[in-house]
C-alpha cells in the first residue's frame, strides 16, 4: 500500500487541480459583487441520509484556499447523518468561502455517497470474517478520495494503483504463457528490481487455484467468478496456505453467502463505480 505521505501528496494534487479547473484566473461572479473585505459564515447542510465523509478533506480545502477561514465541525467523517443535520459552519471571508464551495461540495456528496455504499455493505457482513474492499474502478483523478471514502465507510483498500502491488489477472497469465511462468517472472522481477510487494493472482476455476498454490509465494488468491459451491471448495483447498478473495459481480444480495464461504476478503467495483451522490448543500447564515 501507499504511504501516509504519498496519500496526502495525492490529496494535495486533487485539491490544486480542481481549484485550478474551477477558479482559474479569478471567481468573477464574487469579485463582481462582493466587497474583498466582506466576512460571511455558511452551514453545510444535509438533506439526504447515510454516512457522512469528507470533512476532513473540506477543511484541507477551506485551509487551501483561505488559512484565514474558520471552521467549525459538529458532526465528523463516518457518522451517520439525516435530513436537516448540519456538519460544519464555515465562517471568514465571503469571497473566499463561495471560490471553496463546489470543490467542498463534488467531493463531499461523492465521498458521502461511497462511505454510505460501504457502510451497507460492511454491515450485511457483520458476524462474519470477511472484509470488504474496493477496486480500481474508480473516477480517474480523485482515486484518493473515493478510497479515503471507502475507509470511512467501514471497507478496506486494495492496492492504490498499478505500482504498490503485483496483480495477475487473466491477461498477464495468458500473455506471458500461464500461471507459473508468469508468478516466477514476477518473483524474479521483484528480486531483479529490489521491491517488495506482495503478489496476488487470480484463478478462473480450481484447477488454476491447485497450480497457485503449487508455485507458492502468493499472498492472496483472487477467486473471480466462482459459484457458492467453488469459493468453498477453493477455501477449503487454500487451507490458510495465502488469504482469498472473492470478486465478479458480488452485490448486495450475494455478498454474504459469498463470506459465509469463508473468504477472507470480498472486492466490489459497486462501492465505486455505482453511487448516487448524496444530497449537500452550503448554505449562508
Amino acid at each position: 500500500m501507499i504511504s501516509e505521505e504519498q496519500f496526502q501528496n495525492e490529496l494535495n494534487l486533487i485539491i490544486a487541480n480542481a481549484v485550478r479547473e474551477d477558479v482559474g484566473d479569478g471567481d468573477h461572479s464574487s469579485l463582481a459583487c462582493i466587497p474583498g473585505s466582506a466576512k460571511g459564515k455558511a452551514k453545510l447542510l444535509v438533506k439526504d441520509e447515510g454516512i457522512i465523509a469528507g470533512v476532513d478533506f473540506a477543511k484541507m480545502v477551506f485551509n487551501y484556499i483561505d488559512p484565514e477561514l474558520k471552521v467549525e465541525v459538529l458532526i465528523n467523517d463516518g457518522d451517520k447523518v439525516k435530513y436537516g443535520d448540519v456538519v460544519f459552519f464555515v465562517e471568514g471571508s465571503s469571497q473566499s468561502i463561495l471560490k471553496a464551495e463546489r470543490l467542498v461540495l463534488n467531493a463531499m456528496q461523492r465521498m458521502s455517497a461511497i462511505a454510505t455504499k460501504t457502510n451497507d455493505f460492511v454491515s450485511i457482513l457483520d458476524g462474519t470474517d470477511t472484509k470488504i474492499l474496493d477496486t480500481r474502478k474508480t473516477t480517474p483523478g480523485i482515486r484518493a478520495l473515493e478510497k479515503w471514502a471507502v475507509k470511512i465507510g467501514g471497507g478496506e483498500n486494495h492496492r492504490f494503483a498499478l505500482y504498490d502491488m503485483i496483480m495477475l489477472k487473466d491477461n498477464h497469465l495468458d500473455f506471458a504463457g500461464g500461471i507459473t511462468k508468469a508468478i516466477q517472472k514476477a518473483k524474479d522481477y521483484l528480486a531483479e528490481k529490489g521491491k517488495d510487494l506482495k503478489i496476488i493472482v487470480e484463478a478462473r476455476d480450481l484447477k488454476e487455484v491447485a497450480e497457485i498454490l503449487k508455485a507458492g509465494g502468493v499472498y492472496r488468491i483472487l477467486l473471480d467468478n466462482f459459484d457458492y459451491d467453488e469459493t468453498r471448495e477453493a477455501v477449503e483447498l487454500i487451507g490458510g496456505q495465502c488469504l482469498t478473495e472473492s470478486s465478479g459481480g458480488i452485490t448486495e444480495d450475494t455478498i454474504r453467502r459469498y463470506a459465509e464461504c469463508g473468504v477472507d476478503y470480498i472486492s466490489s467495483g459497486a462501492l465505486t463505480h455505482s453511487v448516487y451522490n448524496m444530497d449537500l448543500s452550503l448554505k449562508a447564515v
